[in-house]
């Protein structure tokens, strides 16, 4: 397929031909929300903590004697009932990882990148060579395509250049291509690449490499055991 090519003055220039394998597949939803899940889990610490009733510092004898008093019996203050006490069942420092395989996560991009396309929210430039750093420049490049909200910009190496001038641009993000990933396309509502950055997504997840899979330590490619 074809995607129109803008100018950062906002001209249509040539069209290019795009991996269809890339950018026209029919997205598939259920991997894209398994991978959009594990990238979040992912990024969780997992630090929280509380301390039980045997954690707690203070005296194991009880509140009171439990007989003779009239009153509900009581155990210690450390007891989770109590204010001060531990805490029962609270959480504890655990990893909440999820494991993701490659082909899994490369299906998720290419379906989201495809979704963008189809959605009209994925905007081509041909280049962002800006002078100097500079917000106001960046702001003009946005208005001239039509990028009113959030918007991610994606560029084929890292642009310090780019990402100086975008960073104090609200619900703007900046990413080379090889960073590219499933959360931050679906948190912003209009994707704007350059033509490097589009090569390099055809690059990473196109081509040969769509389906390809690493085959198993002591078995060659046609299934037979290597001798």
């Amino acid at each position: 397929m074809k995607l129109p090519v803008y100018s950062a003055q906002g001209a249509k220039l040539k069209p290019i031909t795009v991996d269809d394998q890339v950018f026209a597949m029919k997205p598939n939803l259920a991997v894209v929300h398994q991978a959009f899940v594990a990238q979040q889990a992912n990024q969780r610490a997992g630090s929280a903590s509380t301390k039980t009733r045997s954690e707690k510092r203070g005296s194991t004898a009880k509140v009171r004697i439990q007989k003779g008093t009239g009153r509900a019996r009581q155990g210690p203050n450390r007891a989770p009932h109590r204010r001060g006490g531990g805490v029962a069942f609270g959480p504890k420092p655990r990893s909440y990882r999820q494991a993701l395989p490659k082909r899994m996560k490369r299906l998720a991009i290419r379906s989201v990148l495809s979704g963008k396309v189809a959605d009209g929210r994925l905007m081509v430039v041909k280049e962002l060579a800006l002078e100097k750093p500079h917000t106001k420049d960046m702001v003009s490049v946005l208005t001239n395509i039509g990028i009113e909200r959030s918007a991610l910009i994606v560029t084929g190496e890292p642009d310090r250049g780019v990402h100086m001038s975008a960073r104090n641009i609200a619900k703007t993000k900046v990413l080379p291509a090889d960073y590219l990933n499933v959360v931050d396309m679906i948190t912003h509502r209009d994707l704007v690449m350059t033509v490097a950055a589009v090569r390099r997504c055809e690059a990473l997840w196109g081509g040969d490499r769509v389906g390809q899979r690493r085959p198993r330590t002591g078995v060659a490619a046609g299934g037979q055991e290597a001798s």
